[in-house]
């Protein structure tokens, strides 16, 4: 059985959203138990075989600043729900929360693997392939060295060959140019260092790749650091608004524009599908002694199960390890780079 803990005041909307979507995950799931973490009045009324209460007092608002969150508010549902990782009671938590206080929770109770620096974001970007692009960081290290993005491609490596079953996924380091002399000194460090792991069978490296390329599918995985990689997650959800927008005002003009919007419809709402984010919810926390998924904010029923759904898959395809695995037998390239450093 996989045991999810679900902090289910997390989020824009909260219980509203959080308990419909573990009911219908557990109807989904007869492998699966969930641990719900919230306030009493909030979670009380959930009855399921293999559901669990668990209590909390105090609720991670999206306005708690870190200090808040990971120093006054401990007994939030957000750091119970931690907690139950920590303890082993869950393999994995999931939280629509506030992002940043999420991560310095997770980071402070779980603490980050031997050989990781930084703990990243991981989330996926719909692609013109029909997949989805991963990509990392996501908005957790703004700025970041270059052996940070080493560390973030062996992580989002073992993501991905566990979630899209693919051993050997391709990573491409975002860039201003596919040419190796582009960029900053930090990108072409990072360069240099993701060629070298290539040949040494820690990646499989594609080179560089530039901001179109993450909507192509030319790659499975862009790594960038959190400034950028946040940038292209945000453009990526407008895109769906966009379209969807734009079918809702055709409809609404006079009878030339509707006959045409009608005529483009089911095409124009199999892309809006396509690029729905609601269909690739659930960032991972990459990097930590334990599994955290990060759930949009203004995640609706579909998103947040979704969410539900990668912790699950990530949990039964034992991430964990194999992120160690991996960052073991990468650890003599990542050792000798920060001993030069030093």
């Amino acid at each position: 059985m996989i045991t999810i803990a679900v902090d289910c005041m997390g989020g824009d909307h909260g219980p509203k959203v959080t308990l419909p979507s573990c009911q219908q995950f557990l109807d989904e799931h007869a492998d699966a138990k969930l641990i719900l973490v919230g306030l009493p009045e909030a979670v009380s009324s959930f009855s399921h075989p293999r559901a669990r209460i668990v209590t909390a007092s105090e609720v991670v608002t999206m306005e708690d600043a870190l200090e808040v969150a990971l120093r006054k508010k401990k007994d939030s549902s957000m750091r119970v729900a931690v907690m139950q990782v920590k303890e082993g009671s869950a393999q994995a938590a999931v939280s629509a929360g506030n992002t940043g206080a999420l991560m310095a929770i997770s980071r402070y109770i779980l603490k980050t693997l031997d050989g990781i620096e930084r703990p990243a974001i991981a989330g996926q970007i719909p692609n013109a392939a029909g997949g989805a692009t991963t990509v990392l960081d996501l908005g957790a290290n703004v700025d970041c060295t270059a052996e940070h993005l080493l560390q973030f491609a062996v992580m989002g490596s073992a993501l991905v060959s566990v979630l899209s079953n693919k051993e050997s996924p391709s990573v491409g380091l975002l860039n201003i140019g596919e040419e190796a002399i582009k960029g900053n000194e930090v990108i072409k460090k990072a360069g240099e260092l993701l060629r070298t792991a290539a040949k040494t069978g820690d990646l499989n490296f594609y080179g560089n790749v530039e901001g179109n390329d993450i909507f192509k599918g030319h790659v499975d995985i862009v790594v960038c650091d959190g400034f950028v990689g946040n940038v292209a997650l945000k453009t990526s959800e407008g895109l769906a608004s966009m379209i969807g927008g734009f079918l809702k005002a055709e409809f609404s003009r006079n009878i030339f524009t509707k006959v045409a919007a009608i005529a483009a419809y089911s095409v124009l709402k199999a892309l809006k599908n396509r690029v729905d984010h609601r269909r690739y919810n659930g960032a991972a926390l990459l990097g930590l002694r334990g599994l955290v998924f990060k759930s949009h904010g203004s995640a609706d029923v579909l998103a947040f199960n979704n969410a539900l759904n990668r912790a699950y898959d990530a949990a039964r395809n034992n991430l964990l390890d194999r992120v160690r695995v991996r960052i073991a037998h990468a650890a003599p390239l990542m050792v000798a780079e920060a001993s030069t450093a030093a």
